[in-house]
């Protein structure tokens, strides 16, 4: 078996599981009755009493939560303790509309650090590593997660936050980080940064690690990276509504699916339009619910990303928990062009399959009379063209759009999470 950071909680057996996750639901669901906004929403969807929840089988017949009720609730209206409980709060990184809020009570925190504290044994990392954060310390949780993780699991923390992308390499050669946590966008700026330096500086040796969150990614990808940098590429998952970052899970070093924390959460795959649960394998929404979290549980949380469950099967790594897919994209960010429908991730794969072609690219949608029009703008070595381009996406994707090649380095770029979707309308 390979390293863990709770061996007992990690290696549960089903049965194990399933009454822990029985005893935390019902937990869960007196809690958040004794608030009016939630016991409105599930008295609306049918729940006379926290005691119409039985059994695991029970968890149907509660309705779905949303973004949208974080929303309504801003600030603090779903806040299931006494305010002088709560220790701290993040909220979402959506620029626009009512952000989403998460507080936390100190066992909120306990629980979001050891969460974060497996997924950081799960990646090779033990005490006294160095390791690196580099997403926002701010209310953004990406940041905080990984400090709590790190000090939960005894690493040495380098908290460089985002951005200076020469000062964040420096910090890694001079205090031999191991491991580092960012958006994977980002890391191409990396990548650029120590191409640029002089012949014998252009590595990092003591880097192994690099975990990423927040954005979706391609197997090519990964490997890109993994070869470019020398290191173990993780995905890691968490958002907002589940506690931040690291609290649902990673893939471990088997990478054949990410762990979920079954004694935290709860997981299901509906099909997003129904709303009905569908088995093991087939791709639908993901929704969680939380068994331990005080201060705002979530209830059926419908996540709006779009994976499957792979198996429930022990890992070869020794974990017992379910393993689901890599997040394949989004209900919100589908796109639908010529009666194709697609994901952002797709292109990217298509991309990355291309000799010649890098990282950086962008997905222009122009709009003119109800009718759209598709460029993908991406950089390429000297020889790829744009027929090449969108001959390649057409075979993969089953439509036809413009394609645009440009010099490295002629896209913006930008120090957080890429934007690869613009949307424009010509009418």
């Amino acid at each position: 078996m390979m390293g863990m950071w709770n061996r007992a909680a990690e290696t549960m057996s089903r049965d194990e599981l399933a009454k822990v996750q029985l005893e935390g639901l019902r937990k869960s669901l007196r809690r958040v009755w004794g608030n009016e906004f939630y016991r409105t929403r599930l008295q609306a969807g049918g729940v006379a009493s926290p005691e119409d929840v039985q059994s695991l089988a029970d968890l149907e017949k509660l309705p779905f939560f949303t973004k949208d009720d974080f929303r309504e609730a801003y600030p603090l209206k779903m806040n299931c303790v006494d305010r002088r409980d709560l220790l701290e709060f993040h909220m979402s990184s959506g620029s626009t509309g009512t952000p989403v809020v998460m507080a936390y009570t100190k066992n909120d925190l306990l629980q979001w650090a050891e969460c974060m504290a497996r997924c950081l044994t799960m990646a090779g990392l033990e005490k006294g590593d160095a390791f690196q954060i580099m997403p926002t310390f701010g209310l953004f949780n990406g940041g905080f997660g990984c400090y709590h993780g790190c000090r939960k699991a005894g690493l040495f923390c380098v908290p460089a936050s985002s951005g200076n992308t020469e000062r964040q390499i420096r910090l890694m050669k001079d205090f031999k980080v191991k491991g580092f946590c960012s958006v994977v966008s980002y890391v191409p700026r990396i990548i650029e940064k120590l191409d640029a330096l002089p012949e014998g500086e252009r590595d990092l040796p003591s880097l192994k690690v690099g975990i990423f969150g927040s954005e979706t990614f391609s197997d090519e990808t990964r490997r890109r990276i993994e070869s470019r940098l020398g290191i173990e590429c993780f995905d890691i998952y968490g958002m907002t509504e589940t506690g931040g970052i690291g609290t649902t899970g990673q893939d471990c070093r088997c990478h054949a699916g990410l762990h979920v924390f079954e004694d935290q959460y709860i997981t299901e795959v509906i099909d997003p339009v129904t709303g009905k649960v569908l088995p093991d394998g087939e791709y639908g929404e993901l929704v969680f619910t939380s068994l331990t979290r005080e201060a705002m549980p979530i209830l059926r949380y419908r996540t709006h990303d779009i994976c499957r469950i792979l198996t429930r099967e022990t890992c070869a790594c020794g974990r017992t928990s379910l393993r689901i897919d890599r997040i394949t994209g989004r209900t919100d960010d589908m796109l639908i062009v010529k009666g194709v429908n697609f994901y952002p991730r797709q292109v990217e794969q298509a991309l990355m399959e291309i000799p010649g072609v890098k990282d950086e690219f962008q997905i222009i949608l122009e709009e003119r009379h109800g009718i759209t029009d598709v460029t993908v703008n991406v950089e390429a070595e000297p020889g790829v063209t744009g027929h090449t381009v969108a001959k390649h996406l057409k075979e993969r994707l089953g439509f036809l759009p413009k394609g645009e090649v440009f010099p490295v380095g002629a896209l913006p770029r930008n120090e957080g999470k890429a934007k690869r979707v613009i949307k424009r309308r010509l009418d």
